[in-house]
């Protein structure tokens, strides 16, 4: 189950590195929150009909008495999204699409320590060593090594560790829900959320435009319909630390969608950074693999 698990995981790197693409469009119209917004309560309203029914000789069992905690829960994870969400998106305004990748790509370091800090888990050597070469290699590949500092970066930087408490909020209790209703509820609340300060902030009459109807379109039935749902199952079954490292490979694919779709070549440092977080990957996974050896 745990490599089914890393698998969809893997889908979901696919998915999300190319949905970087819309996020660059909504950002040429000046979109943060409304675009946000839309994009996240469009995938809940879509994830509603999927969501498991209880029979009525299902009512009063066990199950039932978690709902207390599943609203709970959807509300903290929906405000960290919606926190780690508006930081990127509007920070997209104030830096390069590539020192966005990076900084947002930190996430896969932050996400152990971050369980070391709140829970007490000592993050095993094999994962130090991978966060830091997956680290090392998104650097390479979204910078090619000429990092500048923009004025953006420090909110792509605070946005990356809200990413990683979404990462362990999603390990550690979400888990426990049936992940359907789960994302849907924590997605329409960071909708909401976006949607409020959209409307203070904004112009809605951008989101009359042809290419962010297509952007908001694409990001609320793949990135976040599919991909955050198949997210949510996927962390059932597998650690924070390695869905994290695996999620990050979604800058290989963010980088060959803008190579395909806009013609963006890659210089031999950004392939050799691809390289670097493929390996740290797949050397995060020998843990498992080494646990599950006999002794």
């Amino acid at each position: 189950m745990r490599l089914k698990a890393n698998l969809t995981l893997f889908a979901v790197a696919v998915i999300w590195g190319t949905g970087f693409i819309t996020q660059g469009i909504a950002a040429r119209y000046q979109l943060a929150y409304l675009f946000n917004g839309f994009s996240f309560i469009l995938a809940s309203i879509i994830l509603i009909p999927f969501i498991p029914r209880r029979k009525k000789h299902q009512l009063g069992q066990p199950a039932a008495k978690m709902q207390p905690g599943l609203w709970k829960w959807m509300l903290v994870a929906g405000l960290i999204l919606f926190a780690a969400t508006a930081l990127q998106q509007v920070g997209i305004f104030y830096t390069k699409i590539a020192n966005a990748g990076f900084l947002t790509s930190l996430y896969i370091i932050f996400t152990p320590f971050l369980l070391w800090i709140g829970f007490r888990e000592q993050p095993h050597w094999m994962d130090l060593v991978a966060v830091l070469g997956a680290g090392l290699g998104a650097f390479f590949l979204s910078t090619a090594g000429s990092f500048q500092i923009q004025p953006g970066d420090g909110l792509e930087l605070l946005g990356a560790v809200f990413w990683g408490l979404h990462f362990v909020v999603l390990g550690k209790f979400a888990s426990k829900y049936e992940p359907i209703s789960f994302a849907a509820g924590h997605f329409f609340v960071t909708g909401l959320l976006n949607l409020l300060m959209g409307l203070v902030f904004e112009d809605p009459g951008q989101l009359s435009l042809l290419p962010v109807i297509g952007a908001i379109a694409y990001r609320a039935v793949l990135s976040i319909g599919i991909g955050y749902t198949l997210q949510v199952w996927g962390q059932h079954h597998t650690p924070p630390t390695d869905a994290a490292l695996i999620l990050g490979m979604e800058a290989i694919f963010a980088v060959i969608a803008a190579w395909v779709l806009l013609k963006q070549t890659l210089l031999p440092i950004q392939v050799a950074g691809c390289m670097v977080i493929f390996v740290s990957v797949l050397f995060s996974q020998l843990k498992g693999a080494q646990h599950a050896s006999p002794a």
